[in-house]
């Protein structure tokens, strides 16, 4: 069957700026990503922040347009689309932001950019759009009233449920998630967790789930990837990969996650020092500079771990078994 996305050894450099940047140096922002999704599928993309997870996301929507490698839209290579043809295709996909009050039109009222994408791609009649936002909005678990008012008259939670209400009106099948709920409190993130897990299940949609709290990623994902510095270091399943890590930075941001019984946590992994520059990384494995696997050693710093299979999951590291 064929996946309904697929990424095969995604790319994406940027110039090094500024003037005191070396000639012709780049940032390896993403160096070769690969992975699918299925129909119904969500797959949690974690890491810390700079790690290059938004901008996969970006790639794959092609907001961000790839240095090199290939998406794959339900077998369609999205490179050889039109603008025509990639203009109907985003219907299909769409993303929600982190930021819900920057990623609103503060100029528009909440209906208005519901209604948006309706319009662009001519999906309703003009007289049918108010009633379809009003039905979106409920959806969401808003007051079809709101539709009136504009984005500084709600909270951070509310706003988030308008920009998710925004993407789910041109009947998309996949969603990037980039960190939907990072910016919102605790008790929100619940609400707005459970909403993502009901539009799910009643509409068959795809996400690819950003975050970098991995006890949220467990809660919805099927399947986890791990990146770091650009790479992913542990893909599979997401209660096999997040219950039992073999990759010494997963081990470390598993760790990390608050326990709520002190007596069962994990003792707590700090890892030493800061990534390594994206401009500049390591020749071997991408994490050697900060590893503490007691099997460390000259093959780490002079040969990149490609992933394998190791106890249900596949790990970029030389001795995870």
């Amino acid at each position: 069957m064929i996946p309904l996305l697929s990424v095969e050894r995604l790319v994406k450099h940027y110039a090094q700026g500024g003037a005191f940047a070396r000639r012709g140096a780049v940032v390896k922002a993403v160096e070769d990503v690969s992975f699918t999704i299925a129909a119904g599928e969500t797959l949690g993309l974690v890491g810390e922040s700079g790690s290059g997870k938004t901008t996969v996301g970006r790639a794959v929507l092609r907001l961000e347009l790839p240095t090199e490698g290939i998406v794959r839209f339900e077998g369609t290579d999205l490179a050889t689309l039109s603008p025509a043809e990639l203009r109907t295709l985003r219907r299909r996909m769409q993303i929600v932001f982190q930021d819900p009050f920057a990623s609103l039109n503060p100029r528009r009222t909440v209906g208005a950019s519901v209604a948006e994408g309706l319009e662009i791609h001519k999906m309703l009649p003009k007289r049918e759009i108010p009633e379809r936002v009003a039905e979106l909005l409920e959806e969401v678990g808003l007051d079809a009233a709101y539709a009136h008012k504009y984005p500084h008259e709600f909270s951070g939670g509310q706003r988030q449920r308008i920009g998710i209400a925004r993407a789910l009106a041109v009947e998309p099948s996949f969603i990037v998630c980039d960190e939907p709920v990072s910016a919102l409190d605790v008790s929100v993130q619940a609400q707005v967790l459970n909403l993502l897990l009901d539009l799910r299940d009643a509409r068959n949609l795809s996400y690819l789930f950003i975050a970098h709290d991995v006890a949220l990623v467990r809660q919805i994902a099927h399947r986890v990837a791990v990146m770091y510095l650009g790479t992913i270091v542990e893909i599979g399943p997401a209660r096999t990969v997040i219950d039992a890590p073999k990759h010494p930075y997963t081990q470390a941001l598993v760790s990390a996650v608050p326990q709520p019984d002190p007596t069962k946590g994990t003792a707590r992994i700090v890892l030493a020092g800061d990534p390594p520059s994206p401009s500049n990384p390591p020749s071997g494995c991408p994490f050697v500079t900060r590893c503490f696997h007691p099997m460390k050693d000259s093959r780490c710093a002079a040969q990149r771990p490609s992933l394998r299979l190791v106890a249900g999951r596949d790990v970029a590291c030389h001795y995870a078994d």
